[in-house]
């Protein structure tokens, strides 16, 4: 199964880069990375993370990684990642549900 991360997702991915980056970019890169590789892992078992409380309908996800939240759906030939979110992020803006 593959792995298809959006255009917001990576805009996320961009923008938590950034923040980090403030206090220490060397650490930017990595913890992207990291956040980046456990993303493409979800290809491995992409039922493994429990549907998100209101979201089940829509068949979202979450996986947490060092306490941010990757947000994702799987479909039948790939997972879906949909946002990367900091932690007390809106999920329902976030997902544009508002």
């Amino acid at each position: 199964m593959r792995v298809v991360i959006t255009p917001e997702a990576q805009s996320d991915l961009r923008r938590i880069a950034l923040w980090i980056a403030n206090d220490n970019p060397s650490r930017a890169i990595s913890f992207v990375k990291e956040l980046s590789q456990a993303a493409k892992a979800l290809a491995g078992l992409p039922h493994g993370y429990p549907l998100i409380p209101r979201y089940e309908r829509r068949g979202i996800r979450r996986r947490s990684y060092r306490r941010h939240a990757i947000l994702y759906a799987v479909r039948i030939d790939r997972v879906i990642v949909l946002r990367f979110l900091e932690p007390g992020r809106d999920l329902d803006r976030a997902l544009g549900l508002r």
